[in-house]
């Protein structure tokens, strides 16, 4: 990718617009050149700009990746790296996904590995979510006849695709055809208003200054600034970012970025040493996604970031809470901050500590009448939540339920983690827990510990062999992949465990519990699960 600086242009907006529309222009016959030179040997042309089977289909950026990597994987597509990431852009970039039509599903392109799916149909879930996300599905559009030949292509490609759980038991090919390939032509359809109607909007000013905010099980909060400049390219862009975590740890890094379709946000930055991705949409002003460890997507932390236009806003506060009756040193993080924080009523702000248009820290005390969820302001500047809680009613580990991976030890797989917080909560005006009117309190230091799920767990020592927990920081880290002999039948070192939390509030004690499968390598690891 050219990193090369964008040398200022005369004319200001303008010759910048011109500039632009003129390298998307040269991107584009790029890109067709491309599909004539390198596709055509087994699509035909049907019209301008228009080609069989690749014309009829929309996709997300990392969609279009999976496909272009398939022609080369199975059908000996010989392209260069730099021609395939000019034609996933081209092709995002005209036949892409409008922003309501990945809502739902982006879980999978941010690799949110513990997602757990669940559909209203059946039917879907069996057909299409029994070996791959559903989210792959839903993030597709196609007409009726290209959904058939998708089902075409599964049989073709993967015969025992009817032998398998789910499939064997029924006629899997006449339900695919004949149910649901109806039902997706009628969902996920090729044509939408949708889609007409985002290719109408004009493009969101990206360049500038960006205030970022983000939480990372495992390290917790941060806030940053981040300079995004224009680089030559389609669409693409220098990124710097300088801030730090909620301890003082400073966390710092560079790369590049590009704008698919007009919103979606793919960035590769070294940032502490770390190579790291990325995936954000890119709304109203707004970033929103993960950044995650390129070769550990389970380590990331979710981001929100505003773009400093001269809209006032506060996208964060750190910590997000505080007890009735305590004082307590707290980040407000946006843009355009100008004038008194307003916390809530009960909330004395009662020391300003620093102040800069992105970042506000004060001393706050809260009454004990406080106690709720508040709104906060700082001038004109609104967002965020503020909680107050006299007591924990309730603590849940997050997530619930997860999966670590065995790993290493010579094997061509990674280590896969596991990474939990306690989360708690307080009850509503009802003064009952585990009712609708709780309310969430935030994310809370605790103390973890793994504990065998079930006897079969105990007596096959599950706690000893499949990894250690990290009792401070809720890191589970697997054992190595392979037979383990010390193991009853040679087995490897998975197993089922308890994930145990212990809050300390006060003078309260509060426990709480999860579930980990700890299993074998993640030998398929696409772009969409």
């Amino acid at each position: 990718m050219n990193t090369t600086t964008l040398k200022p242009l005369g004319g200001g907006l303008l010759a910048l617009a011109l500039a632009v529309s003129a390298q998307t222009a040269m991107a584009n016959d790029s890109a067709e050149q491309i599909i004539s030179s390198k596709c055509l040997a087994c699509h035909t042309q049907e019209a301008d700009q228009q080609w069989s089977r690749i014309s009829h289909q929309r996709k997300t950026p990392e969609g279009w990746l999976m496909t272009i990597a398939r022609m080369q994987i199975m059908h000996g597509l010989q392209i260069s790296d730099e021609d395939r990431r000019t034609l996933v852009k081209y092709l995002a970039d005209r036949q892409g996904l409008a922003p309501e039509e990945t809502e739902g599903a982006r879980y999978a392109l941010e690799r949110r590995l513990n997602t757990s799916e669940a559909f209203d149909s059946q039917e879907f879930t069996e057909m299409c979510a029994r070996c791959h996300s559903g989210a792959r599905v839903l993030l597709q559009r196609r007409p009726a006849e290209e959904w058939e030949h998708l089902v075409h292509f599964h049989l073709g490609q993967w015969p025992t695709t009817e032998f398998q759980a789910l499939a064997r038991d029924r006629d899997w090919f006449e339900l695919a055809l004949n149910e649901m390939v109806p039902h997706l032509a009628e969902a996920l359809p090729m044509e939408s208003a949708a889609w007409d109607q985002w290719q109408q909007q004009p493009a969101a000013p990206v360049s500038g200054g960006w205030t970022l905010v983000g939480h990372m099980p495992g390290r917790g909060a941060f806030h940053a600034e981040m300079q995004v400049t224009p680089a030559e390219g389609n669409d693409q862009y220098q990124v710097s970012l300088s801030g730090q975590y909620d301890d003082g740890a400073p966390i710092q890094g560079q790369g590049m970025a590009v704008v698919y379709t007009g919103y979606e946000w793919r960035a590769d930055l070294e940032i502490d040493g770390r190579a790291m991705r990325q995936v954000f949409a890119l709304r109203n002003g707004q970033l929103e996604g993960r950044m995650f460890l390129r070769d550990h997507d389970e380590v990331g932390a979710d981001v929100v970031a505003a773009r400093a236009d001269g809209n006032s806003r506060v996208l964060a506060l750190q910590p997000a809470y505080i007890r009735a009756g305590n004082e307590a040193e707290v980040s407000i993080i946006g843009t355009g901050l100008k004038g008194m924080p307003v916390l809530g009523q009960g909330i004395d702000v009662i020391e300003v500590i620093s102040e800069s248009d992105s970042l506000i820290k004060v001393r706050a005390r809260a009454s004990e009448a406080a106690s709720g969820i508040h709104e906060v302001s700082v001038g004109d500047a609104q967002g965020g939540r503020f909680a107050v809680y006299d007591r924990i009613a309730q603590v849940k580990v997050v997530p619930e339920f997860a999966v670590a991976r065995v790993g290493g030890n010579g094997s061509s797989t990674p280590k896969v983690e596991a990474r939990f917080e306690a989360e708690a909560w307080a009850v509503g005006p009802d003064g009952k827990p585990g009712t609708d009117d709780d309310y969430r309190i935030g994310m809370m230091p605790a103390q973890w510990a793994v504990a065998p799920f079930d006897e079969v767990a105990e007596a096959d020592g599950d706690v000893r062999f499949t990894g250690q927990m990290n009792p401070d920081t809720g890191v589970f880290t697997p054992a190595a992949a392979g037979p383990n002999p010390e193991r009853r039948m040679m087995t490897n070192n998975a197993g089922n465990l308890k994930v145990q939390a212990t809050v300390m509030d006060g003078g309260d004690t509060h426990n709480a519990e999860g579930q980990m499968i700890v299993t074998v390598q993640r030998w398929n690891n696409p772009p969409i699960p």
